[in-house]
């Protein structure tokens, strides 16, 4: 069985009518993921709201960045950016969302076998003071400080493999010896970030960045000769996957040509790193090739 941590509220974080981080990404997806042949195979929790849960967000984010979102939202929504809409529920929900990351992180350590993630809003733009790129709370982040102060955990490796660089995951992990920050991104493209010489303070962030048009013929040797090199050398207790889909060849907002069966080789592989793997919703905005990708990816995790 495959835990996957879903709920209907997370369709709440209401975007605009022509935005592409809406909540049909989810309904696409859920849609897939139960009409496959291994939808017996799935079992889908519930998230919880933790305990002390503000506790963990404020491990990644300041007070006054928190304030500012719950008041946006509470007075009837506004922008955090051109690209980022809060809702009167994001607040909310994006809480939600957050808590439904620690729930991956404790099933996937209390089983010892990969877990997905399916929550909206993402979070890999958002940094410590700002939200932005769609992005409210750093998910994948909180989940990564989280996982630290679970027994038995003392190294925690992020993998993001969402077009766009991860620049509020790594600005929040970068100094922590003990969580070692890996992205493919194209570049350039939004927000600019990822150059392959930024190292981390602890020679802890690997960035691989891909010219446009890049296919699976570019990635391939990128994980074979530096990817798996630099996961399998920092020996993660944790795998979190910031598991994005707009580097398919369908996507709108990017140009990298990915298939939808890439990704399950790209979950092969992490899977040849550990079974503690943590995927968790991303990017990813052709809806067709967004849900077939989910499911490649969870098949190959049951296989």
């Amino acid at each position: 069985m495959l835990p996957v941590i879903y709920s209907d509220e997370f369709l709440e974080h209401q975007t605009g009518r022509y935005h592409p981080e809406k909540p049909e990404r989810l309904r696409a997806i859920v849609n897939a993921l139960k009409n496959t042949s291994f939808a017996e195979k799935l079992e889908w929790l519930s998230p919880t709201l933790k305990l002390g849960l503000m506790s963990w967000i404020e491990t990644a984010h300041t007070a006054t960045y928190i304030s500012k979102l719950q008041a946006i939202a509470s007075t009837g929504g506004g922008y955090l950016d051109g690209d980022t809409p809060v809702s009167p529920r994001s607040y909310d929900v994006a809480l939600l969302a957050v808590s439904a990351w620690l729930d991956g992180v404790d099933v996937v350590l209390a089983r010892e076998n990969p877990a997905f993630v399916l929550a909206r809003p993402p979070g890999h733009h958002a940094e410590s003071d700002a939200g932005m790129g769609f992005c409210l709370f750093s998910n994948a982040a909180i989940a990564a400080l989280y996982a630290l102060q679970q027994p038995g955990v003392n190294r925690v490796a992020i993998l993001d493999w969402d077009v766009h660089h991860g620049n509020g995951t790594q600005a929040i992990v970068e100094t922590h010896s003990q969580i070692a920050y890996c992205s493919l991104h194209q570049y350039p493209a939004y927000p600019g970030t990822g150059k392959a010489s930024e190292k981390g303070l602890h020679q802890n962030v690997l960035n691989l960045p891909l010219p446009p048009g890049s296919d699976i013929t570019a990635y391939q040797p990128l994980w074979k000769s530096l990817i798996l090199p630099f996961l399998n050398k920092f020996q993660p207790d944790l795998l979190i996957i910031s598991a994005g889909y707009d580097a398919l060849a369908d996507d709108p907002l990017a140009s990298v040509n990915l298939q939808p069966e890439d990704f399950g080789l790209f979950t092969e592989y992490c899977l040849g790193v550990t079974r503690k793997i943590l995927f968790g919703l991303e990017g990813g905005y052709d809806l067709s090739s967004l849900s077939k990708s989910v499911v490649a990816t969870i098949e190959r995790c049951l296989a």
